[in-house]
């Protein structure tokens, strides 16, 4: 297994396989599909190629942060799922200028040596997103590879889009994103110091800056964290939000773990978000806001000891 940053120079023994072709941003029920179509033409072996950074990136770097994985996630559960290799096309300006036909021949071709290619129904390529998955079937045709569109899949009953996802965490509806991951949308990152004032309050957090990853709706939730080294996922409570109480910053995702006091600053840090609480609020004291924060407390464990 594993992964490469370019297209160009491949050893042969990564060349010639049947690959799964898009995004894969969030890895929801629709890219599983398109990893299986490539499975099943490659005989039960595949890979991934997908493009970093992103062509939204690319194109509009003053964009929000808008990950659903970062990239070291994202190929973890591609690898996880099955497949054998994870291209990341390298997306740049010579890439972005690369017609239809273009892409094809030096990146599927001459680079991959692709011997079939999966794609969603909505799959766009070449510049200005001048090619699509009707025309990659028949450039696929000339060129000697087959292919395979899937269309569209639902995810427990809504249509699973990376979007959609994007749209159900910033709304707070962690639960309607799960169910088009197949699992609860998780945060990481490096826990970093704070200021300390959780743990002034009883309460310490694990403070994460989430970067590139998409943000959430500010608010408090109902959490699973893991830490570095440990099998287990332990349950807590989460604020992502600027902290307008104890004075406006950044948005950081503050977790509570519930019953742990250990030193964990340095550690990577995994947080499950599970359900959406409130919103963020302003208190007009910090008595007022500890006793919400118990009652918070309260409402994250009922939550997390009901089954399923």
């Amino acid at each position: 297994m594993a992964v490469f940053a370019e297209y160009r120079g491949l050893p042969e023994s990564a060349r010639g396989a049947s690959i799964a072709l898009g995004n894969f941003d969030g890895l929801h029920a629709g890219h599983k599909a398109v990893m299986e179509a490539a499975r099943i033409a490659g005989h039960g072996r595949f890979s991934v190629a997908t493009f970093e950074p992103p062509p939204r990136a690319y194109f509009r770097p003053g964009d929000p942060p808008f990950r659903i994985f970062r990239p070291e996630r994202r190929n973890a559960a591609i690898l996880a799922a099955g497949a054998s290799t994870v291209f990341e096309l390298p997306f740049n300006g010579e890439m972005a200028a690369m017609t239809d036909e273009g892409f094809v021949r030096n990146v599927l071709v001459d680079g991959l040596g692709a011997s079939h290619v999966s794609v969603g129904f909505d799959f766009r390529f070449g510049r200005g997103r001048m090619g699509h998955a009707q025309r990659l079937s028949s450039l696929g045709r000339a060129l000697g590879f087959g292919v395979t569109i899937v269309e569209e899949v639902e995810g427990r009953g809504a249509k699973a889009s990376s979007t959609a996802i994007r749209q159900a965490l910033m709304a707070g509806e962690p639960d309607l994103a799960a169910g088009m991951l197949g699992g609860p949308w998780t945060a990481d990152g490096i826990v970093e110091s704070g200021e300390q004032n959780g743990r002034k309050l009883g309460f310490p957090t694990a403070n994460l800056q989430l970067g590139e990853l998409i943000h959430p709706k500010h608010g408090v939730y109902a959490v699973r964290a893991r830490i570095e080294g440990e099998a287990d996922w332990r349950p807590g409570v989460a604020n992502f939000g600027r902290t307008p109480t104890t004075g406006l910053r950044d948005p950081l995702l503050e977790t509570h773990i519930f019953d742990f006091k250990g030193d964990i600053y340095g550690k990577r840090l995994e947080v499950q978000l599970v359900a959406y609480l409130r919103p963020e609020k302003r208190f007009d004291s910090l008595d007022l806001m500890v006793e919400q924060m118990h009652l918070d407390s309260a409402d994250a464990r009922a939550i997390l000891a009901t089954p399923g």
